[in-house]
């Protein structure tokens, strides 16, 4: 892969386009990055490779999106119409010997990457036999946001995206959303981040927790995101948190399916 850091463009009041990040063309490259851009491909790579990778495509637009955001260029929800509509995809595809893993945007190459690891099928994030479900949405979660303090507006959200995963209100005594729970509170006792308990420790392994699953989609993505907003007291979700996760993994299922 040979992306570099993002770079800045000369007017200091522009935002940092995908053309100042990745070898792009058209449209696309005068698109400015923007966080909901990032936060899907963060999930895309969690889902391929268990976390982000360290300079990668995820962690270059996350960098880009952030200084947009602090420079008031881009909303703290926005997403670009390439991404949303032509969708974000991480494909894996099975060589002898080794697997080559590609991520797009917009149908552009943004990351290319091989491994000598041989796997026996092809896997295309966002395709329908592919599609992210909700407990795998809360594991991408775990990942991007594995140091985050549980607290209460991440019970409420898990409680959310556990209903929905599920089809029922009744919370599964030692699940996911009464182990939230506990972690919230228990944490609210406690002083020191570094003793709270983390979504990471709560989320890992969200799949199998679970008593059901189902693929994500736009309404679920909306029932999370307002539990989180509605717990919150800074009425704002948490980048690469619950409901920034299976909001990102709804986009890329709709936009297969487009």
């Amino acid at each position: 892969m040979s992306q570099g850091q993002p770079r800045r463009p000369q007017a200091e009041q522009e935002p940092i386009r995908y053309g100042d990040v990745f070898n792009v063309y058209g449209e696309l490259a005068e698109k400015p990055v923007k966080l909901e851009d990032a936060a899907m491909m963060q999930t895309a790579e969690s889902t391929i490779f268990g976390r982000t990778q360290k300079g990668g495509p995820a962690s270059l637009m996350q960098s880009a999106a952030d200084q947009n955001e602090r420079a008031g260029l881009v909303g703290h929800r926005d997403v670009t119409d390439i991404a949303g509509e032509q969708g974000v995809t991480v494909i894996e595809t099975d060589v002898p010997g080794s697997r080559i893993i590609t991520e797009k945007i917009g149908g552009q190459v943004v990351g290319e990457y091989v491994e000598p690891t041989p796997v026996t099928e092809t896997v295309v994030i966002g395709a329908v036999q592919g599609a992210i479900t909700i407990g795998e949405a809360l594991e991408a979660s775990a990942r991007t946001a594995v140091t985050k303090p549980v607290d209460q507006s991440d019970a409420a959200a898990i409680q959310a995206a556990e209903v929905r995963a599920t089809g029922t209100n009744i919370i599964t005594p030692g699940g996911l959303a009464a182990s939230a729970q506990s972690a919230a509170a228990f944490n609210e006792t406690v002083e020191r981040d570094e003793d709270k308990i983390k979504l990471g420790d709560v989320l890992a392994g969200a799949t199998t927790k679970l008593p059901a699953d189902k693929v994500a989609t736009r309404q679920d993505a909306e029932g999370v995101v307002s539990a989180e907003l509605r717990n919150n007291p800074n009425v704002a979700t948490h980048q690469g948190g619950v409901a920034a996760s299976v909001a990102a993994a709804a986009r890329l299922n709709e936009s297969v399916n487009l």
